[in-house]
């Protein structure tokens, strides 16, 4: 105790001697080692390693100059540092060169930070700082290592970025930033490494952005949406690592190589072309790389023979492209091959004896392809997963190969014609490796599937056909003449929404077959309604309520998951869909009015417009353009032939009969049975389905794809609706939506709840739509005796597997165009309900296989 008062006594003497000072009690010392204790205790450490009471020189951690002066590096990552960055402490640290404080809890940095311009070293990662990252970024002008990467940045990166000539490695990735990568990142020549992945980045490289890097051995763009071209990156001749996977670079790979090269990475992205094109030369420069993935893109050609003399290359990845069929690649030469996919690689012929002197081996995939003969008999202990479904192997697998499962992290053998006469296999081994075993010498997939259906009863159908057609023609006939009577009570409907109302009191309830819904208003005339396009007209929930006939069943058009939707006239003729939103939501009237505004401004060509909104109490109702030719359940499965009921929304129109292009029209001049309209559908709704994934930033997942979210407008023109209604109702519906519909619900639904919502969910509720427009058939509830999955999509799958894809082809449409095209499309909708969404390709992916196989005119 009386060293700690002796050694007060002697700092207030020197501090007096020196310099007067206010008293004593205002004072505080201009020492680092006052900001350094302060900011420890302000940031929650009550005592560092070494302690207050020694020099801070001698603290764990920081650093001082020769002198024990002045305070040079502070390395403190992993302390518990938590909440902002007080001002008056670490910024005033003039001299410091080197700071550290990555893996806290650090949410904010303060104003003076930006003045420490002596930084050349500076690591912020990991923690929780959010917001733009500030211009003052350009006052660190000696910067050379800037880490800042796991945070929650967000907005645009600051052009001043561009003023750190001296910067070698700038990390930025795991954030939020937004917007393009600015120009002025040219001016930082001396960079060494750069990686701005997994963010919110947008549009294309700046111009000569390859070139402006002369010692970039390091490039990450991973996991952004942008896009481009790969010569776009030429000029990288000292390039090491490349990575511009889950982007959406276009045309040949050619520019993204580079003799250099050790690590490449240009999966899922949408590059073309002839992979022959690619020369590689693995005896030279080639024999540096390490890794290579060029899986998910839309590469075509045969698969590269030139793999023998790659000793180095440990990853190679070249899944889900369009390749050629063709024999397996020779391998013999991959000695350090730790990782092989060539999932949907269209091989065939026999897997080659080298493959199984593969020593190094840990990971091989070769599911989903054409090969034949036995299973690959393995001698590598190294083995972890192998994945050899969807194929036709055939034999007994092998003894050694069995022993070795327990130990393996996964593997299957499904959908072969393998047998296993085996003892001492778990129940659960049996599961996950060979579905659809028997009891007993179980087969790796169901020998059922394989059988073809009988022929017994196409006489049976060809006459339903004809029955049916007759049923269209006449009900045609039918609707003409109903049209014409109809036109005159249309009509008065419509004029009647003109009226001025009288003041009408509420709350107002209305019931429907599947729920109750109320608007608890006390003046509809007080309530507004919101048209966009149209921010002066004065419309109001009296308005509403005249167009529906109060909501009235006569005018209901259907009901879904997020509630029933009403046919009327607005006043100004405008033709519309009224949705109530009927499950309670979780946001307040401002967001959710915001968040329907943001989707009125939503505009693709595929897309069922937004018009309006109103909220009305406690309910959100949502107005749409009205679709005059109904949705694809309608059409394909639920009325005769297509023709709607007389009574059913979408043949009420008022129009002239030769501006009508009701959906009469889509029966009577047999658009719906030709493979030419059904592929123009498909191909619609993935255009639609891809804008949302990848036009929109944030990204809108569907969550609901299916047939009846697919609408025609009057010029036939594939339209999906019902997109990011899910954000309105907040957290209060997400249970709902996971439910699923039945026979559209992906596997992963049924087991990860609503962390599984994602792009690649909708890909596979879209797999279920391309089915039903190339079979005609349902879901569900449709007659599937081959398969004890009792639905469309484990039916179709099966005959794909088996290159039996004709069996499921509509006999409506089977002369209509080439059955090639259709047995494609199964092909594609195979692809969209893979059982693990990594295995799904992303929708412009799908757009562009769907673009490949677009009949001619004169189909």
């Amino acid at each position: 105790m009386g060293f700690g008062v002796l050694g007060c006594c002697c700092v207030l003497v020197l501090t007096i001697f020196i310099q007067p000072l206010p008293p004593v009690s205002s004072q505080q010392p201009n020492t680092d080692e006052f900001y350094v204790s302060d900011f420890f205790t302000k940031m929650g450490i009550s005592s560092p390693t070494g302690g207050f009471r020694t020099s801070i020189c001698s603290w764990t951690g920081v650093s001082c100059d020769d002198r024990q002066e002045t305070v040079i590096k502070l390395i403190v990552p992993g302390l518990g540092l938590s909440g902002p960055i007080p001002d008056n402490t670490i910024g005033k640290l003039s001299k410091l060169q080197e700071l550290d404080l990555s893996k806290n809890v650090i949410t904010s940095l303060p104003l003076d930070f930006w003045s420490l311009g002596s930084l050349r070293s500076l690591n912020l990662s990991g923690n929780h700082i959010s917001g733009a990252l500030s211009n003052n970024v350009g006052n660190f002008g000696s910067l050379e290592n800037i880490d800042l990467s796991d945070n929650n940045f967000s907005s645009e990166i600051p052009a001043a970025i561009g003023s750190l000539e001296t910067l070698r490695v700038l990390r930025l990735n795991n954030n939020g930033f937004q917007g393009t990568i600015p120009a002025d990142i040219l001016n930082c020549r001396s960079l060494v490494s750069l990686d701005l992945s997994a963010n919110l980045l947008t549009g294309s490289l700046p111009a000569g952005f390859g070139a402006a890097f002369p010692y970039l051995r390091i490039l990450n763009l991973a996991d952004n949406h942008i896009h481009g071209r790969s010569m776009d990156l030429g000029g990288l001749k000292s390039i090491l690592v490349l990575n511009i996977s889950r982007n959406a670079f276009q045309g040949s790979v050619i520019g993204a190589f580079h003799d250099t090269m050790e690590v490449l990475d240009l999966s899922r992205n949408q590059f073309q072309g002839h992979i022959s094109q690619v020369h590689f030369n693995w005896t030279d420069g080639w024999s540096h790389l390490a890794y290579l993935d060029l899986s998910e893109n839309e590469l075509s050609g045969d698969i590269l023979h030139s793999f023998g003399e790659a000793r180095n290359l440990r990853y190679l990845n070249l899944a889900h492209n369009r390749f050629s069929r063709q024999e397996f690649p020779p391998v013999r030469g991959l000695s350090s091959l730790e990782y092989l996919n060539l999932s949907s690689t269209s091989l065939t012929g026999r897997i080659p004896g080298e493959i199984m002197r593969l020593g190094s081996l840990e990971m091989l995939d070769l599911s989903d392809n054409h090969l034949i003969g036995e299973a690959p008999f393995l001698h590598g202990r190294n083995l972890k997963v192998i994945d050899v479904s969807g194929n036709n192997l055939t034999g007994e697998i092998p003894t050694s190969l069995l022993e070795r499962l327990p130990f393996m992290e996964k593997y299957n053998f499904s959908y072969n014609n393998l047998t296993l006469c085996a003892d001492g296999l778990s129940t659960e081994t049996l599961r996950k490796a060979f579905f659809g075993s028997t009891d007993t010498c179980p087969v790796a997939a169901d020998p059922r599937m394989f059988k073809r259906r009988s022929d017994k009863n196409k006489g049976l159908k060809l006459a339903l056909v004809l029955s049916l057609s007759m049923i269209c023609l006449l009900a045609g006939l039918l609707f003409l003449a109903f049209c014409c009577r109809r036109r005159t009570h249309l009509w008065a409907v419509k004029q009647s929404s003109y009226r001025e109302e009288e003041q009408i009191s509420g709350p107002f309830s209305f019931q429907t077959d599947l729920t109750t819904w109320v608007a608890d208003v006390k003046q509809a005339n007080s309530v507004p309604v919101v048209i966009f396009e149209k921010p002066l007209l004065n419309i109001t929930f009296a308005d509403l309520l005249s167009a529906t006939s109060n909501f009235d069943r006569g005018t209901l058009l259907a009901e879904g998951k997020f509630g029933p939707v009403y046919r009327g006239f607005l006043p100004g003729g405008i033709h519309v869909a009224v949705k109530v939103l009927v499950h309670g939501s979780t946001l307040t009237d401002h967001e959710a009015a915001r968040e329907l505004e943001y989707l009125g401004g939503i505009k693709h060509p595929n897309l069922v417009p937004l018009t309006g909104h109103c909220l009305a109490g406690d309910q959100r109702i949502a107005i749409y353009d009205y679709m005059e030719n109904g949705n694809l359940q309608n059409l394909l499965h639920d009325l005769p032939l297509a023709v709607h009921a007389t009574e059913d929304w979408s043949t009420d129109t008022w129009e002239d009969d030769e501006k009508n292009n009701g959906i009469q029209n889509v029966c009577s001049e047999g658009l719906l049975w030709t493979w030419r309209f059904r592929h123009k559908i498909a191909l619609g709704t993935a255009r639609g389905l891809a804008f949302l994934h990848h036009g929109c930033f944030p990204s809108i997942v569907h969550r609901d794809v299916k047939a009846s979210s697919v609408y025609l407008d009057h010029n036939i023109e594939p339209r999906l609706s019902d997109f990011g209604l899910a954000k309105v109702f907040g957290s209060g519906f997400g249970e709902e939506i996971v439910r699923g519909s039945p026979g559209y619900s992906p596997p992963e639904f049924s087991c990860l709840g609503d962390k599984s919502l994602t792009a690649k969910s909708d890909v596979y509720c879209f797999g279920v739509v391309l089915f039903e427009l190339v079979t005609g058939k349902k879901p569900t509830g449709d007659d599937y005796p081959d398969e004890k999955g009792g639905n469309l999509v484990s039916w179709v799958r099966g005959l794909v597997r088996k290159n039996q894809g004709a069996m499921a082809i509509d006999p409506k449409i089977r002369d209509t165009g080439p059955d090639k095209q259709m047995e494609e499309a199964l092909k594609i909708g195979y692809l969209c309900t893979a059982e693990l969404p990594s295995k799904r390709p992303g929708m412009q992916q799908v757009v562009g296989l769907l673009k490949d196989i677009e009949p001619s005119s004169s189909s």
